[in-house]
């Protein structure tokens, strides 16, 4: 008779295993059309030869750099911008007192349970009346203070003990001294976690940069990838699949580098 706890176990890396296959499934036809030719997109055939020639007709077909460029410039905007912003507000929350810190701070989590789409029309009317459509700005803007950012950062600094920033306090340092000597080098962690969230999320991001992008001056990967596999010339998996690697070979190839420094950055951050 089985025991059941080894029954359990089992049954749980069984259907670990199956989820991530599930998962992986799409990669590896991505993977497998983008290295072979069309008509071995919907043949496997082990034998099959393997070609370059859907990333260099991908490649010719729609300017990439221009949209690697324009994503870059954008995931970076955001990134400078949130850590600025969630860092100044995380620690006027957590080390200050001021008239209404609570009820602010109670707005900055009902910001966590706002879906951006809800509010996509009434930013979209905001940023045009300030003239800044099919701008990379505009794309930016409203991601700038993440409440999630300023939440765990909070979250972060409340558990720095008090005695480190009166010993700051002591050696001269003021309020921005003690930030940036005391707290922000104790939630590299955290940061950390939290840039690789942010990047991951806006490299992928689709809906609010397909608002407001309207040439290729302005289009990040995402939109640019879902124009080059528009309809009108037919569909050809093998160059779309070989452009979606492209579009997706930064992060991929950061996962695999970082992977490590990513869960351990979440473990020690505390996220659950």
């Amino acid at each position: 008779m089985l025991n059941p706890s080894r029954t359990d176990t089992w049954l749980n890396t069984a259907g670990a295993w199956t989820l991530a296959m599930l998962w992986l499934l799409p990669l590896l036809y991505a993977v497998w059309s983008a290295f072979h030719a069309t008509e071995f997109s919907a043949r496997f055939d082990l034998l099959a030869p393997l070609t370059l020639d859907n990333f260099r007709a991908a490649w010719a077909a729609a300017p990439f750099p221009r949209y690697f460029l324009n994503t870059f410039a954008l995931v970076s905007g955001i990134l400078v911008g949130q850590m600025v912003l969630c860092t100044l507000a995380a620690y006027a929350f957590a080390r200050f007192s001021f008239p209404g810190r609570d009820i602010a701070f109670g707005l900055v989590l009902v910001q966590l349970m706002v879906m951006p789409d809800v509010v996509l029309v009434e930013n979209y009317r905001t940023l045009h009346q300030l003239g800044l459509t099919d701008t990379l700005s505009a794309m930016a803007l409203p991601y700038m203070a993440s409440a999630f950012g300023i939440f765990l950062l909070r979250q972060t600094f409340k558990t720095v003990p008090k005695e480190l920033e009166e010993a700051a306090r002591v050696e001269g340092c003021g309020a921005m001294g003690v930030l940036w000597r005391v707290y922000i080098p104790l939630a590299t962690p955290v940061y950390l976690a939290y840039a690789l969230v942010s990047v991951s999320y806006h490299w992928n991001n689709f809906l609010w940069p397909l608002v407001m992008s309207n040439s290729v001056e302005t289009r990040p990967l995402t939109v640019g990838l879902s124009v080059f596999a528009g309809t009108d010339q037919g569909i050809d998996w093998a160059i779309i699949n070989a452009a979606t690697l492209i579009s997706s070979a930064p992060l991929l190839v950061a996962f695999l580098l970082f992977q490590r420094h990513f869960v351990q950055s979440f473990l020690r951050a505390g996220i659950r």
